[in-house]
C-alpha cells in the first residue's frame, strides 16, 4: 500500500453512498463515477464503494461465491449466540426492546426490515469451495478500468473467515476449528485473485473485536483464545499473499447503540498485530474508542506496519471539523511516525450515516484535515 512519504495519505474503510436504483446493468458507470468522485474529494487509496455487492453487503456477498451452503430452519439443538450487541442488551434491555439501535437506521424506509418472517439461516451442508472466480474478476476489472488516468491506488475489501461465521453455521465439518479453516481456504482464492491483479486487499474483520458481545459468558482470557484462532484463520487465508498488499480493518460492529460493553483495544492489540497485513485500519473517532490512542504509547507498532486510524466516524451525522481531524492524525503521527499514518474512517460510511451527502461531507473534511496535519508535520 502507498506510504505517507511527504504528506498524510487519505483512504476510507469501505462502503460509499449507493446510487438510487442501482442494478447490475449500471455497475460499470456507477463504479467509474464513484472512483472519480473519491479522487475529486482528495482520497488517495480508493475502492468501488462496494457497489457491486448488491446482494449480501460487505459480508454475505460471499454466499454467491461459495458452494456447499443451504438454508434450513433452526432446530432446538442448534447453538445460538447473543448477537453483536449481546452484552449491551443485558445492561440496556429497555433501549433494545424499544427498537432503537441495531442496523436499521437513517431516513424512513432507507433500511427497511424485510416484510414477513425472517429468512432461514444459512448452513454449511457439504465441503465448501470457491466458485466466485468470475465475480471477483469482474470486480477487479471494473475497478482497474475506473482508476485509469487517475493518481490513486485501488483497493478491494473482502470478508474475513471469522466474520463469515457470524451468519454461516456448520452442518458438515467435524468441529468448529475444521469449519473455520475450511472457510479460510475458500477465502484464499479471493484474496490471491485480488492481490495478484495488483489491487490492495482489505480484509474486513469486525469479528475480531465484535464477537466479544456475542458470548457474554466468556472471560477475556477465553476470548483471547477465540481471537487467536481467528487470526490463525486469516493468516492461513493469506497464504501466498504479500503482506505489503494487505490491510486489515477491524471495528466493534457497525450497529448503532451504546457499545458500552465493547472489549477494550488493549485486551486484543497484541493479537490483532499478528495478522500478516502491512496496514491496520481501526476505529479511533467514536466516543467509545477515541481515547484508545493511548494504547500506542505502551504498544510498539511493528516497524513494517502502517496505522490507518478512523479520523471521522460512522455513528453520527455530525461532520467532524477539519481541525479536529488534523488533531487526531497528528496525535497518531507523533506516536508511530508521520510516514506510517494514513487518514481513514472508523468503518464504511455509505450506509451508516443518515444520508449520502453527509458521508461525502465527512470525506471532504477528512481530506482537508489530512492536508492541515501534513502542513504541521512536514512544515510546508
Amino acid at each position: 500500500m502507498r506510504k505517507s512519504t511527504d504528506r498524510i495519505l487519505v483512504s476510507h474503510a469501505g462502503t460509499l453512498p449507493r446510487p438510487e436504483g442501482l442494478g447490475e446493468d449500471g455497475l460499470d458507470a456507477a463504479v467509474a463515477d464513484i472512483v472519480r468522485k473519491q479522487a475529486d474529494y482528495g482520497i488517495d487509496i480508493v475502492n468501488d464503494g462496494e457497489l457491486p455487492k448488491l446482494r449480501g453487503g460487505f459480508s454475505q456477498y460471499i454466499r454467491e461465491r461459495m458452494s456447499g451452503i443451504s438454508q434450513r430452519p433452526l432446530k432446538p439443538t442448534d447453538a445460538r449466540n447473543a448477537g453483536v450487541f449481546g452484552r449491551d442488551m443485558i445492561e440496556f434491555p429497555a433501549y433494545h426492546a424499544s427498537g432503537l439501535g441495531g442496523f436499521n437506521f437513517g431516513p424512513p424506509n432507507r433500511n427497511p426490515a424485510p416484510a414477513g418472517p425472517p429468512p432461514d439461516p444459512y448452513f454449511c451442508t457439504e465441503a465448501l469451495a470457491y466458485v466466485g472466480q468470475a465475480n471477483v474478476a469482474a470486480d477487479i476489472a471494473r475497478l482497474n478500468k475506473a482508476v485509469e488516468g487517475l493518481d490513486v491506488q485501488p483497493y478491494l475489501p473482502a470478508i474475513s473467515p471469522g466474520t463469515i461465521e457470524h451468519w454461516l453455521r456448520n452442518d458438515h465439518y467435524p468441529d468448529g476449528d475444521a469449519f473455520l479453516m475450511a472457510i479460510a481456504d475458500v477465502m484464499n482464492v479471493e484474496y490471491r485473485a485480488i492481490t495478484e491483479a495488483g489491487v490492495v486487499l482489505q480484509i474486513d474483520d469486525p469479528d475480531l473485536p465484535d464477537a466479544w458481545q456475542m458470548f457474554p459468558d466468556m472471560s477475556v482470557a477465553d476470548y483471547r483464545k477465540y481471537a487467536e484462532l481467528r487470526v490463525d484463520a486469516i493468516n492461513r487465508a493469506l497464504t501466498g499473499v504479500p503482506r505489503e498488499m494487505v490491510r486489515h480493518h477491524i471495528c466493534w460492529g457497525s450497529q448503532h447503540g451504546p457499545h458500552k460493553n465493547d472489549i477494550p483495544l488493549k485486551d486484543l492489540v497484541d493479537i490483532v498485530l499478528k495478522v500478516n497485513a502491512e496496514a491496520l485500519s481501526i476505529e479511533a473517532a467514536n466516543p467509545v474508542h477515541e481515547h484508545e490512542w493511548t494504547v500506542w504509547e505502551e504498544v510498539e507498532l511493528p516497524e513494517w506496519k502502517t496505522l490507518m486510524p478512523g479520523a471521522v466516524g460512522h455513528v453520527t451525522d455530525l461532520i467532524e471539523h477539519p481541525e479536529l481531524v488534523a488533531q487526531r492524525l497528528v496525535r497518531y503521527a507523533n506516536l508511530v511516525g508521520r510516514e506510517r499514518v494514513v487518514a481513514g474512517t472508523d468503518c464504511g460510511i455509505g450506509t451508516r450515516v443518515g444520508h449520502g451527502e453527509i458521508a461525502w461531507a465527512k470525506l471532504r473534511s477528512l481530506s482537508q484535515g489530512a492536508e492541515i496535519a501534513s502542513k504541521q508535520l512536514w512544515g510546508r
